[in-house]
């Protein structure tokens, strides 16, 4: 079970991490009606970002202990 929690914690980080970029990217790019969150804040998009790779590099080293 610890296997699947790693893994499911690796999927939800990469999701939050597409999803800001997209926003992030759209938004620069001029195509704010297309972003997903309209383009709230730059800010926001970066924090979200940075604390998405951290669940990401917590639950790889956590899964590579796994084995």
């Amino acid at each position: 079970m610890p296997k699947a929690l790693c893994l499911i914690g690796l999927v939800i980080a990469s999701l939050v991490f597409l999803i800001f970029l997209l926003d992030l990217v759209l938004g620069l790019s001029g195509l704010v009606a297309m972003a997903p969150f309209r383009y709230a804040s730059i800010t926001m998009d970066i924090i979200f970002m940075v604390s998405s790779g951290g669940l990401a590099y917590m639950a790889w080293t956590t899964f590579r202990e796994q084995k």
